[in-house]
């Protein structure tokens, strides 16, 4: 079991590390499959998989020159400050609302993904990220998933090309996903033995992924190929625990 939790994760590391959004918003129905606690199993391993995937992501689109440090800076001032608020009420909201909570981000991103939306550099939106960045890091935080996944296409919709979207993301999503860890230490129950070797891993392949888009491959279809990953999922646990 241990070594397919740790192929898997370095499967979804790569993919994700493709758009920058760190893992866990892939790893959380993934690790659900295998750990029966989602608030203090699930969601701390995955957050703390989050925070080092979106790290290497950020350094494999930096070789690249897609990493705006100044304005992923100020978002992730913002995310860090926000999603600690929803980690602290995951605390007291039943396991099943948070995953309905889940689908229903999960069908949005999905729905982003897939649409077409016209880059316009030197006219984003940035200020209005900044203030969407808020609600979007305390709903990551209730869902022990990090921002990345909802920001990232937030990004795009605002006008920011996908790789340079995706760079941003990296950066600003990496500390929100260990600050949102800090309410879940007091009751976290997490395998070191087996997390290690999944942070390793996912490290590498996120770090893979991100030099394959900035340097090799179009971002259009990898994003749709990895919307449908993730909702079949997702669909799939939701189905499982009814």
């Amino acid at each position: 079991m241990g070594a397919v939790m740790v192929a898997g994760v370095g499967v979804l590391s790569l993919i994700s590390g493709m758009l920058g959004l760190g893992v866990a918003f892939a790893a959380v129905p993934f690790l659900a499959f295998f750990l029966p606690d989602l608030v203090n199993q699930v969601q701390p391993l995955s957050l703390v998989l989050n925070g080092v995937t979106a790290l290497f992501a950020t350094f494999g689109f930096a070789r690249s020159g897609f990493v705006d440090w100044r304005r992923a800076g100020w978002l992730a001032a913002v995310t860090t400050l926000s999603a600690p608020v929803g980690a602290y009420l995951a605390q007291s909201v039943p396991q099943l609302w948070l995953w309905y909570l889940y689908l229903a981000s999960v069908l949005f991103l999905a729905y982003r993904l897939f649409r077409p939306v016209s880059a316009r550099p030197g006219n984003e939106h940035f200020a209005l990220a900044l203030a969407l960045a808020v609600p979007i890091s305390v709903l990551s935080g209730l869902l022990g998933v990090g921002p990345g996944f909802l920001l990232m296409p937030t990004l795009v919709l605002l006008g920011f090309e996908v790789k340079s979207a995706a760079g941003i993301n990296a950066l600003a999503v990496t500390p929100p996903s260990f600050s949102a860890l800090v309410p879940h230490l007091a009751t976290a129950r997490v395998d070191m033995g087996l997390a290690l070797p999944m942070v390793l891993t996912g490290a590498a392949a996120s770090f893979a992924g991100a030099r394959l888009t900035s340097v090799y491959l179009p971002g259009a279809r990898v994003k749709q190929l990895f919307g449908v990953l993730i909702v079949v999922m997702t669909v799939y646990k939701i189905v499982s625990i009814l």
